[in-house]
């Protein structure tokens, strides 16, 4: 059984900066300690025959053939610009 004590929790805080009164810190304490106990379970299991990925979907890229096409006529996108310059958007300069 996985037990944390009161100064990892203040470490882990401080870590997350995070200011937690004394009950919040009792509650972490034990929310901790079952994520550990948990965790402890989870080695217990024998993996000697699980291969070290596993994917239920078969993996592939279903990606689809690039093909150029015009979408947009210039004048439409532009049309609602606050300003623009030749055919592109004008904005205010970002430093």
């Amino acid at each position: 059984m996985a037990k944390i004590n009161q100064e990892d929790v203040e470490y882990l805080a401080l870590l997350a900066r995070l200011n937690l009164n004394e009950e919040e810190k009792k509650m972490l304490s034990e929310q901790i300690e079952e994520i550990l106990n948990y965790v402890e379970k989870i080695n217990q299991l024998n993996t000697e025959d699980v291969l070290p990925t596993f994917n239920v979907l078969p993996l592939g890229e279903k990606l689809r053939e690039d093909k150029a096409k015009q979408e947009f006529n210039c004048e439409d996108l532009l049309k609602n610009a606050l300003q623009r310059k030749d055919n592109f958007f004008k904005v205010p300069k970002v430093v």
